[in-house]
């Protein structure tokens, strides 16, 4: 299985004539093309977010980066503009936040974040598949059109985008999405980098493998996110819009 090194951006668009809500740019994971998150893009656009998805920032960073600033550049400045990350994306993006390296953007939407920079050890493609997503639309998907490469997942990340402290100094607002079953970054040390981040919202998705965005409950996980958009677009204080009334 070998997957061509895809440079292109992939758009989703909010549907005519309904008005945009905001841009949504995301980084995608190891070894993953952006078509892989096709169904997740899709998703988001039909509740009038544009939907960007960039290189991975594993193969190139700056050519991940140089994407990412002119999609932010030609983004409707009177619309919330955010950044959203998975696995090594998810690293990445929260690198730049960290680094005050993201002006203009309102929010960060980080899914399946790796703590460290070293990876686990290797799995077979069968494995690979159980750690990646438990959808079975998703895997076949990923295993018949050749949108990953196989055995990337599990290789190192740059050592700097794990600087110590560095959750302390994020001061956008953050969503996390994590599975409570990721085996390949447990939840329990994914929760220390959102306790320690300001401003940010932790949201463990039961079952859920290492990618939350593309497994069978793709549909809560996006349900989630457009929650998290709609009070973003309401204020800074993310107050939220549907509260449970207690009995």
């Amino acid at each position: 299985m070998t997957l061509a090194h895809e440079t292109v951006v992939r758009t989703w668009n909010e549907p005519d004539p309904v008005p945009l809500r905001g841009t949504f740019i995301l980084f995608p994971g190891r070894g993953e093309s952006p078509q892989v998150y096709e169904r997740f893009g899709k998703r988001l656009a039909a509740d009038a977010y544009r939907v960007h998805v960039v290189a991975s920032p594993s193969d190139s960073a700056e050519q991940a980066r140089e994407q990412l600033d002119g999609l932010l550049a030609e983004a409707d400045p009177e619309k919330p503009r955010i950044v959203a990350g998975s696995d090594g994306g998810a690293a990445f993006a929260a690198h730049l936040a960290a680094e005050g390296a993201l002006p203009g953007v309102n929010a960060l939407v980080l899914a399946g974040l790796p703590t460290t920079a070293t990876a686990g050890a290797s799995r077979d493609w069968d494995d690979e598949l159980d750690a990646r997503s438990f959808c079975p639309t998703h895997r076949g998907k990923i295993n018949t059109v050749s949108l990953v490469r196989p055995g990337e997942l599990f290789t190192d990340l740059p050592a700097d985008w794990f600087s110590p402290g560095a959750a302390a100094t994020v001061a956008l607002p953050v969503l996390g999405l994590h599975g409570r079953d990721d085996t390949v970054s447990p939840l329990a040390e994914a929760a220390a980098f959102y306790a320690a981040a300001p401003r940010a919202e932790l949201v463990s998705i039961a079952g859920g493998p290492h990618d939350v965005l593309n497994d069978q409950t793709h549909r809560t996980v996006a349900a989630t996110i457009v929650l998290f958009l709609e009070r973003l677009r309401n204020g800074g204080d993310l107050a939220p819009i549907a509260v449970p009334v207690t009995r």
